[in-house]
Parts: C-alpha cells; structure tokens; sequence
C-alpha cells in the first residue's frame, strides 16, 4: 500500500481535442487508481464548464484545477513556445513537476515545445546529455512488449548518447516491465559485425564493454516485433520512421482485413464468424494500446500522449506516468548510469 498519492500534472489544453478528451480521460484514470490526484492545468473556465458537465460522480478532493492563461498550437515552433509561451498550460504543468508539486507530467500537445520547455525547466539527469523519448512496442511473444527510443527527440546522435539511451532504456525496461536483465539490441541493418555506420559501431563497442547493460547485439528492423529484444536503441531519426510506420502499417493491417470481409456475402458470413479474433487482433495492434511515450533522462518525469489520442488512449498515457512514479525511475536511472560512468573508466 502506498504512503502517498501519486500528483500528476495534465496539460489540459494540450493535444488535438484538448479538454474534450483529456478532462473524461483522466477522470477515468481517477476512477481506476484510488491513489491519484490529478492538477488539471489550462483555462480554469473552460475546464470547470467541462467538470460541471462530467464529474457528477467523481471526488473533488481528488482533482485540482489550476489556471494557465495561454496554450502551446500543435503547430507552433518550439523555440517561440519557450520563449513566448512562460504561462502555458504545458509550461506550468511542468513547473509543478519542478517545484515538486507533482510527480510528473503529462501532455498530448506538441512534441518539439514539450521536449524543449521540460529540457529547459527540469534539466537532464547527472551523466545524461540529452533526454530521449521512449516507447512500448508490441512483439509476436505474448504479454511480451519491446522498448524503443529515441523516437525523434534528437535526429543526431553520438555513441555516447546511443550507450546513455541505451541504459535509461534498460532501467525502464526492468522497472516497469519487470525483466531482470532486458536484452538491449542496436537497430541496424545486419546483425554481422561489419554491418552499419561508424556510428553504430562505435555505440556497439561502448555498450559491449558495459557491465552494467545486457547488450546481445545488433537487431535489424524485420526482427524488432520478435520479441528477443527488450530494448532496441537508435537515432532519432531512425526512431521516429519506425515509430511512424509501425502505426502506419497497424492501421493498414485493419484496413485491408475489413476490405477483405466486404467483398460479397460470403466473405461477410466468414468476417462475422471471425468477429471475436478480428476484435482481439485489432486490440492487440491497437496504437491506443501503447499510448505513452516518456521523455527519458530529465529530472522529472514526463509523458507524451499522441495529439490524437482519445480518452482511452489518454488514460493509458496517465498511467504510464504513475508506473514511472510508482517504480522511481529517476533514482534508478541515476544509479545505472553512475555505475555505467564508472564501468567505462575502468
């Protein structure tokens, strides 16, 4: 039993739908977690308009309404946000992480402003040199998932910041999917030593030589769903085309099977006896599933909801936040890589 309720800070202007989504979103989360308290952070009118109007059953003791007079447009630059925007909702939510008025945050607003304001406001860990952001994958094995970053949080990376990914990909991976010892892998283009850039090679070397990480080698992108790594490392911007056509490829999937079912009579009766396995084969490839990506390596916890997300896929994103809570990756984080720092000196 927990000694304390986990706060969580919600940007609630954020995202494409804003309080439309995120205020049921997270009073479903409040519903679920006896042990949450959430600050929604925005326009405290149009957020109270939206409680009235959903929170009949909800306790108001658990929730808290805090103002923000501007918010963050999905489309505007990041570095405009940061200097321009000092009362957004997405930059008091993470002040209150800062001021440690809440444990972390969460946000579907936009990526590039998110990732530059909590980088300002909460700095990068001792030993990181830049956060990344981290993700859940689905694999072939079942109730196994995989964990890739960064997805987009820095296109141009050296060796140092693939090994430093590398070990916060590995402390989440133990913390909150409870493996022991994750299987790290590279992404590349070969699992051959002589394949890949110099880069890659040179990032290859470093987490080889690490005792603190279980690196098992070089993974090419045919192989990441096959569930024998639990952490897959790259470049941003490998990441993030991986990221992005896995979800591309998701919706294809579902796409082409109910095409396939529509064709004439008989492949309808044939789609309707298969309803029950089409219902769980879209859950299981579902990007809603895995909503919630981290930005890994700040002094603070913080979560990254998908823009579109609707108010399932939000609540998955507050959760993940309170598993990251709950586990205290920060501390673990900070011990991995001390240990990491020391490994490599030797």
């Amino acid at each position: 039993m927990r000694l304390k309720n986990i706060v969580i800070a919600i940007d609630a202007m954020g995202g494409d739908f804003g309080p439309s989504v995120i205020v049921p979103a997270a009073l479903q989360a409040l519903a679920k977690h006896g042990a949450l308290h959430l600050i929604l952070v925005g326009d405290s009118a149009l957020l109270n308009q939206t409680l009235k109007a959903q929170a009949e059953s909800a306790d108001p003791a658990r929730f808290t309404v805090h103002h923000a007079s501007e918010s963050v447009e999905m489309h505007e630059p990041p570095a405009h946000a940061l200097r321009n925007k000092k009362d957004s909702s997405m930059r008091v939510a993470i002040n209150l992480v800062k001021d440690e008025k809440a444990d972390a945050c969460v946000s579907a607003g936009n990526t590039g402003a998110l990732m530059a304001t909590a980088r300002f406001v909460l700095k990068t860990l001792p030993g990181i040199d830049r956060p990344a952001i981290i993700s859940t994958f689905p694999t072939a094995i079942d109730k196994k998932n995989m964990r890739m970053l960064d997805l987009g949080a820095n296109v141009d990376s050296s060796a140092e910041l693939l090994f430093q990914f590398a070990v916060m990909g590995s402390v989440l991976a133990s913390a909150i999917d409870n493996i022991e010892k994750p299987k790290v892998c590279l992404l590349n283009i070969g699992v051959e030593d002589i394949k890949g850039n110099e880069l890659v090679k040179q990032a290859a070397r470093l987490l080889a030589n690490s005792n603190a990480i279980n690196y098992t080698g070089y993974v090419e992108g045919d192989e990441i769903y096959k569930g024998e790594a639990d952490v897959v490392v790259c470049d941003g911007f490998v990441g993030n085309v991986a990221l992005k056509s896995s979800e591309g490829i998701a919706i294809l999937i579902k796409e082409l099977i109910k095409r396939a079912f529509y064709l004439n009579i008989f492949t309808r009766i044939a789609g309707f006896i298969a309803f029950p396995v089409l219902k769980l084969l879209t859950k299981w490839i579902d990007p809603d599933r895995y909503n919630g990506a981290s930005l890994i390596g700040l002094k603070g916890i913080v979560v990254k909801s998908h823009g579109s997300a609707n108010v399932q896929a939000f609540a998955h994103a507050i959760e993940e936040a309170m598993l990251q809570v709950e586990k205290d990756i920060l501390q673990r984080i900070s011990a991995l890589v001390e240990q990491s720092l020391k490994s490599n000196a030797r």
